[in-house]
């Protein structure tokens, strides 16, 4: 299964570059590989800053140790992911976190991931319910409850205590997800995985053109920051993958190239 799953990974990455660079005139992902210091494995880190996405990153990863991070009891790991943010030019495009992962230990495995939006400080009634809708079609063939409590992972999750407020307006989340039923588990992966350009190709394609403001920049950059809180203080991607030995560069890909306090 692994083999299948990374290979699953890997032209997921691909379709999703090659979606992002059309929207670009010429700015292309820049690519970076990285060797895993602590184990086997490592990744390859891919970056674009351009007219669109003032910073896009789209990593993948498949590393193995010996002890499996934040929980030494479970001993040796494998562990394989993609990544991806978007951090945009025009104030008007939220922002877009996507990540699927699949983490197997001595005694068991299991998936998780997921998709979530961030308006920086323009929300848009359309674009919630149009990626809400999306993900819920996604969800709904595997069993109806699933959006429910995927929806509301997602926002106990994505949640800044300090600020006490949702980092954004929400999307689907799931982790350490094994219902026994390996086939199954795994098509649901990979549906959350395939539908992620269509949560929000169509929001890009409207919201890029838009006029904007001095003012209204500020305040993205502004709403960055609380972006930046959260994932330096609570996201447990982060955490794992410097306690894992990860790249640290590849890691702090999820932060925005600016952002104001």
């Amino acid at each position: 299964m692994k083999d299948e799953i990374i290979a699953f990974l890997k032209e997921l990455r691909e379709e999703i570059i090659s979606a992002f660079e059309m929207l670009e005139a010429e700015q292309r992902f820049q690519r970076t590989s990285w060797i895993y210091p602590k184990g086997e494995g490592g990744g390859e880190m891919a970056v674009l800053r351009g007219d669109v996405f003032e910073k896009a990153a789209v990593n993948f990863s498949a590393v193995s140790g010996a002890e499996f991070p934040m929980q030494d009891s479970l001993g040796p790991f494998f562990a394989t992911g993609l990544s991806l943010i978007t951090h945009m030019c025009n104030p008007h495009a939220p922002t877009v976190h996507f990540n699927i992962r699949y983490i197997e230990t001595r005694e068991r495995f299991w998936f998780g991931g997921g998709y979530d939006l961030t308006p920086m400080g323009f929300p848009n009634e359309k674009d919630t319910t149009h990626f809400h809708k999306t993900a819920k079609a996604a969800l709904d063939p595997f069993g109806e409850e699933l959006y429910a409590t995927f929806s509301q992972n997602a926002k106990e999750y994505f949640f800044i205590p300090h600020r006490q407020k949702e980092r954004g307006v929400g999307g689907i989340f799931f982790d350490h997800f094994n219902s026994g039923d390996v086939a199954r588990d795994l098509a649901l992966w990979k549906q959350v995985g395939a539908t992620f350009l269509a949560t929000i190709m169509p929001i890009y394609k409207r919201r890029i053109q838009e006029p904007f403001t001095v003012e209204q920049k500020a305040l993205q950059n502004a709403q960055r920051a609380h972006y930046v809180e959260f994932n330096l203080l609570y996201d447990r991607g982060t955490q794992f993958g410097f306690l894992s030995g990860g790249n640290p560069e590849a890691i702090l890909c999820s932060l925005p190239p600016v952002a104001k306090w």
